[in-house]
């Protein structure tokens, strides 16, 4: 039996020195013995994310047209992607599920604020903006404080991963997953396996099971977040820049086996901003394990990725 740990955030924001360390260590063992870790008490409302779940089922109900209205910016970096047109890297049928993406706001005049599309808010959904928003910014401090148990347990400088996304590139992503039927093609599931593009994803309970985790012993097995906790797993540029100390993740959605009903979850992708750059950290790199990755920045690499999985075309 795999097993994924269970941490709870509130060791390491209100622990002591010894707690927050033991935190941090159990932390990283978990990314690199499964990949996953389950987190509780880290402080997003569940109202807001309940809310968050209401308004996101509102608007995948409205008809075809309505959602396409929100569907112009390339790779979909934000707004509206259409059923079937994502796949995972290495496959060429679409995953059964569309999605709509929710990116960072920055004021006019930041230094930034020209690096990213500006989001799309559907009119047919009230107070979206806000609810959206605010779960957001929820996310991003939980992700602020896991990248500083990384940094931590990694002998880094206390910031040294968090200030990768300060004012970042990371994108809520809605997603649903419709209940299946004849028209959609039988060699197609939910979400083919894959590891994520970004450092670390934030996933909040989702509204019914499917997802799998890949062991390092090839098993694939059942892991859900249950009401008030988050699913934690490492990212490709996470691996990238720990020379592989930290794989990546692989994981999947797979199509259900009882009930045939729709599911909805909500990923927070935690991106650098687009400038930065992806360098394999020193002490990463030894004679036993050289280092395996040139430098690239973060908006270059994140594009190879778009393009790999269908979002962008060549």
């Amino acid at each position: 039996m795999t097993h994924v740990r269970t941490l709870n955030l509130k060791d390491y924001t209100y622990g002591n020195s010894n707690e927050r360390k033991i935190f941090a260590e159990e932390f990283v063992a978990g990314l690199k013995e499964t990949g996953f870790i389950i987190l509780e008490g880290h402080g997003v409302d569940p109202n807001l994310i309940e809310r968050n779940y209401e308004i996101w089922q509102k608007f995948f109900a409205l008809d075809t047209e309505t959602k396409k209205k929100y569907e112009s910016v390339l790779g979909g970096a934000r707004g509206y992607t259409g059923f079937g047109k994502e796949h995972a890297k290495n496959r060429t049928v679409g995953d059964l599920k569309e999605f709509f993406h929710v990116g960072q706001e920055l004021p006019v005049g930041h230094p930034l604020s020209g690096e990213y599309p500006e989001n799309l808010w559907p009119e047919e959904v009230e107070d979206m903006r806000k609810l959206a928003l605010n779960f957001y910014r929820g996310l991003e401090r939980v992700a602020n404080n896991m990248l500083e148990a990384l940094a931590l347990e990694m002998d880094l400088r206390l910031n040294f991963f968090s200030d990768m996304i300060k004012d970042g590139n990371s994108i809520l992503r809605a997603i649903h997953y419709p209940a299946l039927d004849d028209s959609m093609d039988p060699n197609a599931i939910r979400a083919g396996e894959h590891e994520d593009i970004n450092l670390i994803t934030l996933l909040v309970e989702s509204t019914a099971s499917g997802l799998q985790l890949l062991t390092r012993d090839g098993e694939w097995i059942d892991v859900k977040a249950e009401k008030g906790q988050i699913i934690v797993d490492a990212g490709d540029m996470l691996s990238r820049i720990t020379n592989e100390v930290i794989p990546a993740t692989t994981h999947r959605v797979v199509n259900p086996k009882g009930e045939n009903t729709s599911r909805y979850s909500m990923p927070f992708f935690v991106h650098p901003y687009s400038s930065y750059l992806l360098e394999t950290i020193p002490s990463c790199i030894s004679e036993e394990n050289p280092e395996k990755y040139p430098a690239i920045t973060a908006g270059d690499f994140l594009y190879e990725r778009l393009v790999e999985i269908g979002l962008i075309k060549k």
